[in-house]
């Protein structure tokens, strides 16, 4: 309950006349009554220090929200739309600066407390628009309102900005999104790129290999799709589907067969999606002959059984059953509310008329069940919670229910945001309430562990403000909980007697529903405003200890690693050549993950000095200045390093990885890959081929001053194959042996290729030398000259006679070049060598033998016998050669 500024303008010849609206509004769980005595409008001269109202002609008594707009054109003309009582409302216009008002017609916006928001046109006077469900402008002061124009693009609109130069360019704001026009609504520009989805509730099912998400949004349907993909762009918008129109709210998978699905939109609007066609079965419940009314919750309760992948039970303040999925139903339950007159509840202290401004409009009936659960380990053991504060119990499957109406210091008439029954006890349950509807902004978590006969808080040390939304339990550590709250994720690792936040790139964002996949580990977060979240395996979190933290370092249990080649369905990288406003969510690292632990930073000399300095100096005390040794050794020390070793099943090392040196825990992910063969480049291991399925260990060493020495031994995991290519190999191991044998060729090739270049820049320098060099013979040149271009001839059998291809003309591939063919896609290939890759490889292995032994001699025994030559005529030094030849005076 508010009355509080929703508007304020400025007059834009003086900024000293503003424009403020008051608007008064009463929203409690029961009802919304949209306005009051404090709605209306005022007018300040000196800058806001002192307001008088300017509400003649506006409508008398209670007045809800209003919208305004003062005309840049004319500044001395406002635009007023304003919700009333009756038929007062209307849309109203000044031509005084708000002294006067007159009213033009009846236009108001369809829901007021949602919308109500006009903009006045700065290209055209008396032209103003108006957020609505549908986009309305009027083109004569507000006395008529048409709709602008919808095309291809989502109602509920809430935001504009008009081009202060283009009075066709508008940028719009909805409920589906944001939306350009260049021509003033006829067409629009869609940007798919925002990702600001406000998610009700969330779903998960058990697809395979990735399981799917699912959710209801605010005003924008219920979607659904995957959690990650196997291709190298993520996950884009076009992975996704729609399973009903209309608000979406608390979806359902079918836990055994995941093209079964539910959604709802609001005041239970079930439907049963099959995803292999596309159709929509009507399964709402329905009112008996004799009734009574149902009354449906904005977000019902949904539900299946986790003891039948078939039984549904869907909740108005009845509670109904279905055993087929939704084609039948029964009441297994009375009204389980208060069943309070909602029309007969206070709200600011007193009963209000059915005339009271919007009363009872856009919101959920009072007295609903929006809370459900079964325990999984006794069947027909329910709980249901309702928005009017009760929770209720049956352990008969609805034959016998117990009323649950005071908990702990929970205010009476809470609303009951959520149930989990426990997955280790049968008589343990935790339930959440949310008051933020009457201004109690604290946290409620409760445990029983008696089937609700008796409650515990265990709300611990959560934030003090910051509304407990929902909350699930690890099915492994039974002290491991989640709740998503107003402003965030926090878990408790000892059943709530401690909670601490997850952040690691989550947003401060109300959580409205967690799931956890219990086969992925996976905790899956719907927030009210940025999407999906995911935390990818969470277990560490399970063995998380005192003990573990007081370990130097440690390596948390590993998942299995899932390996394939990624796809490239739109090639190139993450957008591929889509720009910038082409949308992709991050699919998990590729590879096999690893979460590591230091208890301390590995620093080095320069950064522990400077710590201890920075402590004395904050003591007052002086800084020596360090001695020259000091400093030396700062200047010579090799940095520290943390490096991962991963290792087959027999010991040899697969791959080393450098980790972070700072304390803490941190994730690394091997992508299944040998280093590459080519030579060394900094920053950079290459791309060697993928290992075989099976299993692997993964070990910790730290190196400090250049010594190495172990700080966690080898910890297990394997490597399993997603999916069966259409052409598998027949041996993997015979398939890793080819390509290994195939690096071990690029390794000599490349680096001969690379030596062949060294050379020949070391052949460039000697000319220059000896033409320099008055006392050497030019004859020496000649030379240098011939060495040149024999080298030539050997690196062009290396790279390929260049003569043909600078003028346009096809010539034979060098060698470097046949083998570069079969590696870029040979090791991007789980298929058995081609016979093509195997005559490649034959081919490249016989003409390297051809040049191999004269490039040799040339590198390792011609070149340097001729630069010794020159060293010994004293000709000046060139990159290649030894120390230069010196004798003491």
């Amino acid at each position: 309950e508010y009355t509080g500024v929703s508007e304020v303008h400025l007059d834009p010849r003086n900024p000293d006349v503003m424009y403020a609206v008051a608007y008064q509004r009463h929203r409690q769980v029961w009802t919304l009554i949209d306005g009051g005595p404090g709605s209306g409008i005022y007018k300040s001269t000196d800058g806001g220090l002192s307001w008088k109202k300017i509400n003649k002609g506006l409508p008398g008594g209670d007045k809800g929200r209003i919208g305004m707009a003062v005309s840049s054109i004319n500044p001395d003309v406002l635009y007023a739309v304003v919700e009333a009582t009756g038929d007062k409302s209307g849309f109203f216009r000044s031509k005084d600066g708000g002294e006067n008002w007159s009213k033009q017609g009846d236009y108001v916006s369809g829901s007021p407390q949602y919308y109500q928001e006009i903009f006045a046109d700065p290209h055209k006077f008396d032209r103003i628009y108006s957020m609505d469900t549908y986009f309305m402008v009027s083109e004569d002061g507000g006395e008529n309102f048409s709709r602008v124009g919808e095309q291809w693009k989502h109602v509920d609109n809430h935001a504009l900005w008009i081009d202060p130069k283009d009075p066709e360019h508008l940028l719009l704001g909805t409920d589906g999104g944001l939306y350009e026009t260049f021509d003033r609504g006829k067409s629009y520009r869609y940007f798919g790129n925002l990702p600001i989805t406000q998610f009700y509730k969330v779903a998960i099912d058990n697809a395979e290999p990735f399981y799917n998400v699912y959710g209801g949004t605010q005003d924008n349907y219920t979607h659904g799709g995957p959690s990650r993909t196997n291709n190298i762009h993520g996950i884009r918008n076009s992975d996704w589907h729609v399973l009903r129109g209309g608000d979406g709210f608390d979806p359902a998978v079918d836990p055994e067969d995941p093209n079964i699905t539910y959604a709802q939109s609001q005041y239970g609007g079930l439907v049963r999606h099959d995803l292999r066609t596309g159709e929509l079965t009507d399964i709402k419940p329905r009112e008996a002959r004799d009734g009574p009314p149902l009354r449906w919750n904005w977000d019902s309760a949904l539900m299946i059984s986790p003891h039948s992948n078939t039984r549904l039970y869907f909740a108005a303040q009845i509670l109904f059953r279905s055993d087929d999925r939704g084609d039948t139903w029964r009441a297994v339950s009375p009204d389980l509310t208060r069943n309070m007159d909602r029309n007969q509840l206070p709200v600011m202290g007193r009963v209000w008329s059915v005339d009271a401004v919007a009363k009872n409009r856009s919101t959920s009936f009072y007295g609903t069940i929006v809370a459900l659960s079964e325990s999984p380990l006794v069947e027909d053991l329910l709980y249901a919670g309702t928005d009017d504060g009760l929770i209720q119990v049956t352990e008969d499957g609805g034959a016998n229910w117990r009323r649950i109406g005071s908990i702990g210091d929970v205010p009476e008439m809470t609303y009951v945001n959520d149930l989990e029954a426990s997955l280790h006890d049968e008589n343990t349950v935790f339930a959440t309430f949310n008051n933020h509807k009457r201004g109690d902004f604290k946290p409620y978590v409760y445990k029983s562990t008696n089937r609700g006969g008796s409650w515990a808080n265990i709300s611990g040390d959560l934030p003090e403000r910051g509304s407990i939304y929902t909350i699930v339990q690890d099915h492994v550590n039974p002290n491991l909980l989640f709740v998503g709250t107003e402003f965030g994720i926090f878990a408790t690792l000892n059943g709530g007697g401690n909670w601490i936040q997850l952040k690691g790139g989550m947003p401060t964002i109300a959580v409205r529903e967690l799931e956890i996949h219990r086969r992925e580990n996976d905790l899956v977060a719907a927030t009210f405003g940025r999407g999906f979240y995911i935390l990818d395996d969470y277990t560490p979190l399970r063995t998380l200890s005192e003990a573990t933290l007081q370990q130097a370092a440690h390596i948390f249990p590993i998942k299995t690693a899932a390996m394939y080649i990624q796809a490239q369905p739109l090639g190139g990288g993450e957008k591929s050549f889509q720009g910038a406003a082409f949308y992709t969510a991050p699919n998990p690292p590729f590879g096999a993950t690893f979460t590591v632990y230091l208890k301390e930073s590995l620093k080095t000399r320069e950064a522990m000095r400077q710590a201890e300095e920075s402590k004395r100096a904050k003591a007052g005390e002086d800084t020596p200045y360090p001695s020259w040794e000091q400093l030396k050794a700062e200047d010579r020390e090799e940095k520290p390093a943390v490096i991962l070793t991963v290792r087959d099943e027999d010991g040899n090392v697969v791959r080393r990885i450098e980790a972070k040196t700072s304390s803490g825990i941190q994730r690394l992910t091997w992508d299944f890959r040998y280093p590459g063969y080519g030579p060394v480049s900094m920053g950079s291991e290459g791309f060697g081929p993928m290992v075989v399925p099976g299993a692997y260990t993964v070990s910790i060493d730290q190196r400090i001053d250049g010594v190495t020495t172990p700080l966690v031994a080898p910890t297990p995991f394997e490597v399993e194959v997603l999916g069966t290519p259409s052409l598998p190999p027949a041996d993997r191991d015979a398939l890793l042996a080819f390509q290994m044998q195939v690096g071990e060729l690029q390794r000599a090739v490349m680096g001969a290729d690379r030596a062949g270049q060294d050379a020949a820049e070391r052949i460039e320098h000697i000319k220059r030398a000896i033409d320099i060099s008055p006392q050497v013979d030019l004859e020496l040149r000649d030379e240098a000259r011939a060495l040149e271009l024999r080298l030539m001839d050997l690196n062009e059998r290396l790279r390929g006679d260049p003569t043909r291809p600078r003028r346009s003309e096809p010539e034979m591939p060098g060698i470097r070049n046949r083998l570069q063919q079969i590696i870029f896609r040979g090791f991007s290939s789980t298929s058995a060598p081609t016979q093509t890759q195997r005559q490649v490889y034959d081919t490249v292995a016989e003409e390297f033998g051809e040049i191999y032994d004269d490039l040799t001699q040339l590198i390792e025994t011609d070149l340097p016998a001729f630069e010794g030559r020159l060293e010994a005529a004293g000709v000046p030094w060139t990159p290649g050669r030894g120390m230069p030849r010196w004798q003491r005076p």
